[in-house]
């Protein structure tokens, strides 16, 4: 491990948006460079739950921010650390001398706003001066906007949550997505003509707001399939409170049980409603279908 030098960023990344990709790409182009490893340090859960003592509901699970920036920038070396009591009440010049021996750090990569160690005291001004007198290099990258707006995580989940993934997608640079294994669900779509697979949103991830989504579902060999996607609490066939994402993939016949899947959000297409009948719920299925359809022939 000591032998391999990394060009390291530094982050929580939570929804892995064109801010986040600015510094990826400046810690790619600093690997090649040094020929060292490009790669990423982030934490399993989010600071603010243990600073603040309240839940920051997330745009992606931990193991979702690794699989975009694996998959959408090529950066394999991805490292979470637990952020326990131990880590927030770290002097910040402890915690980048830790980080640089033991992951054997030549240079830094940070965004213009990133504070780290006891009470934030450790700022990316700090850090350039703790790099320069330690012969590390440093990059801080300054904050990147759209539409005169600064491009933040706290804003892509407002959006998220009022189920408006077309600008999301803007800020993100890429699909709102959910990856998980296919559960075993109620059966229902099947007996609909409109059978469905069954997926579930990680403890602490923001939920986006109830309804139907055109989406797509992208198997284990990255074959997709047009999707309309209920997220909600099937109030036509349910009383409980249990939310459920359920998908009906178009022009796919198969079992999907316990296989992964990624689902990518694109445009919400209506609220959730209560239907007075199954048979009323089976028809507007195929109405949202062939919407999701007309959605992604445009």
């Amino acid at each position: 491990m000591q032998d391999i030098k990394r060009v390291i960023a530094l982050g929580f990344f939570d929804g892995v948006h064109l801010g986040h990709a600015a510094l990826m790409n400046k810690t790619k182009q600093r690997a090649e460079e040094l020929s060292a490893v490009p790669s990423v340090l982030s934490f399993d859960t989010h600071p603010d739950n243990l600073i603040f003592g309240s839940e920051v509901p997330l745009i992606n699970s931990a193991l979702d921010r690794e699989d975009i920036i694996r998959r959408l920038f090529g950066i394999d070396n991805v490292v979470f650390i637990h952020f326990d009591k131990h880590i927030m009440c770290m002097p910040w010049d402890e915690f980048i001398s830790n980080l640089i021996k033991e992951l054997n750090v030549c240079h830094i990569v940070v965004g213009h706003d990133f504070c780290f160690g006891y009470k934030g005291q450790g700022t990316a001004e700090k850090l350039k001066d703790y790099c320069l007198g330690h012969g590390i290099g440093c990059d801080i990258i300054p904050a990147v906007t759209l539409d005169g707006r600064v491009i933040s995580s706290t804003y892509i989940r407002e959006l998220i949550k009022d189920g408006n993934m077309e600008e999301a997608m803007r800020y993100l640079g890429h699909p709102h997505s959910l990856a998980d294994t296919v559960h075993s669900g109620y059966h229902l779509g099947s007996k609909l003509g409109a059978p469905t697979i069954n997926m579930r949103f990680p403890q602490g991830v923001l939920v986006p707001k109830f309804g139907v989504y055109a989406a797509k579902v992208y198997l284990e060999d990255e074959s997709d399939y047009i999707a309309v996607t209920n997220i909600g609490v099937r109030p036509t066939v349910s009383e409980g409170e249990t939310i459920s994402v359920e998908s009906h993939l178009l022009d796919y016949s198969g079992n999907l049980y316990g296989r992964q899947v990624r689902l990518e959000f694109y445009k919400f297409l209506r609220p959730e409603v209560k239907f007075s009948s199954c048979e009323e719920l089976a028809g507007q299925i195929h109405m949202d279908a062939k919407a999701a359809k007309e959605y992604f022939d445009k």
